[in-house]
């Protein structure tokens, strides 16, 4: 009988795409995921990209530690990349492993692949034994990740050196992956990387690799995960606005700042007035296109002006999400070393302020498509998401989850979410 385990992440999407893919691995061996004092392995996907995020980390490590007494705890990821010693030290029941060999590790010391206990294995694989990230324990909506590492630096974060320079993972195996999915019935793919649309695999770019994808199998539609504003090209823009709905028309663009001083400082390379303008140009090819973004608060040295820029700039992008980041003083990083720290309170403050327009602004961009029809995938039961990344409330019974169905969007909204 497979032994019982349990998985854990902090951070990125990223890392749920690794922390899943082991999970897989683990019910493809007769192992089964529990959260109980009997869990033999805890697997836990570490983040360092802020001095918070490490925190967090570390109680999640002593927590999983406390709560599942017999396990043997696997932690794996950036954070451990950056000072190993920190997690080792925490107990002899702590192994620090590769992404790639945790699941393997653990077989190993703990035992599985019984013969007898693998029924899972028959609703978590393809007729070619591979594993596969479907079932009651994964999300509807599968994440592909096609890229890894990032070849910029900027100055608040480490996530470069933890995970290094930037790899792509060839086209023919995503180009299967995604087949094998699509076989298996999944109706929505994402792709996802650290710095997703520098993928470049013997020349062919993230467009290539999309286009690939559409071509492969007809029956899902593809989601980009985040794109960095300098990696989106005429050549991407195009492709998305010549297949809606077989492509979301939602991206995920981060800004960091409004301001052109701060975006220097942090060593972002492209301006304010680029960022509004590469907004146009998207909006001018997909006139519904759904813009998200990141973006950090009190980067040291950022006055009332710049704060200011950043509001300005959110309005003017209009926005359908934003995710608001406080500063946080990462340790080996150049702006941890900056003398100007903004002072948490004034932080605190423009995180409030910027919190309340981002939630003004994803009501204005839901209100102005109430009455036009979208895909939305539908989730779970009576939950489902659209393609411009709304969240939607469906009648209870009515659907299936893994469904894709074409929807009128209602005016009636709940929790900041439609309600049909």
């Amino acid at each position: 009988m497979g032994f019982p385990y349990a998985l854990l992440t902090i951070g990125c999407k990223v890392n749920r795409v690794e922390i899943d893919s082991i999970g897989a691995k683990l019910d493809g061996a007769g192992c089964l995921r529990a959260d109980d004092p009997s869990v033999q392995a805890v697997f836990i996907n570490t983040c360092t990209v802020t001095a918070e995020a490490d925190k967090k980390t570390r109680k999640t490590v002593r927590h999983a530690l406390k709560a599942y007494p017999d396990a043997l705890v696997f932690v794996m990821g950036c954070a451990v990349a950056i000072d190993p010693e920190v997690y080792t030290s925490m107990s002899d029941r702590v192994r620090v492993v590769a992404k790639g060999e945790a699941a393997q590790v653990a077989l190993d010391l703990l035992g599985g692949n019984d013969q007898d206990a693998c029924a899972a294995r028959a609703l978590r694989a393809d007729a070619a034994g591979e594993a596969l990230r479907v079932g009651a324990d994964y999300n509807t909506r599968v994440t592909l990740k096609v890229q890894d590492g990032c070849n910029n630096a900027c100055t608040y974060c480490i996530v470069h050196v933890a995970r290094g320079k930037s790899v792509s993972v060839p086209l023919p195996e995503v180009v299967e992956e995604a087949r094998r999915y699509g076989e298996a019935g999944v109706k929505e793919l994402v792709l996802s990387g650290i710095n997703l649309a520098s993928y470049d695999w013997e020349g062919a770019d993230i467009a290539d690799l999309m286009q690939a994808l559409l071509n492969c199998y007809p029956g899902f539609r593809i989601r980009l995960g985040s794109v960095e504003p300098l990696d989106v090209t005429d050549k991407l823009i195009a492709l998305m606005a010549a297949n809606p709905g077989r492509i979301c028309w939602h991206l995920h663009l981060p800004l960091q700042s409004g301001s052109t001083k701060v975006l220097s400082e942090m060593d972002r390379r492209y301006s304010a007035d680029f960022y509004v303008n590469l907004v146009a140009k998207l909006r001018s090819a997909m006139p519904t296109l759904s813009l998200s973004t990141d973006i950090i608060v009190g980067f040291p040295g950022e006055t009332d002006e710049d704060f200011a820029d950043t509001l300005q700039v959110a309005k003017d992008c209009a926005f359908s999400r934003i995710h608001v980041f406080r500063y946080s003083r990462r340790e080996g990083t150049p702006a941890a070393e900056r003398p100007d720290q903004v002072p948490s309170d004034v932080s605190a403050k423009r995180s409030r302020a910027l919190s309340d327009l981002a939630r003004a602004l994803a009501d204005s961009d839901r209100e102005s498509r109430a009455g036009t029809q979208e895909l939305v995938l539908v989730e779970a039961d009576g939950k489902g998401m659209t393609d411009s990344y709304h969240g939607i409330l469906l009648p209870s019974g009515k659907y299936a989850p893994g469904q894709l169905v074409s929807v009128c969007l209602p005016e009636a909204v709940e929790n900041g979410m439609y309600l049909l």
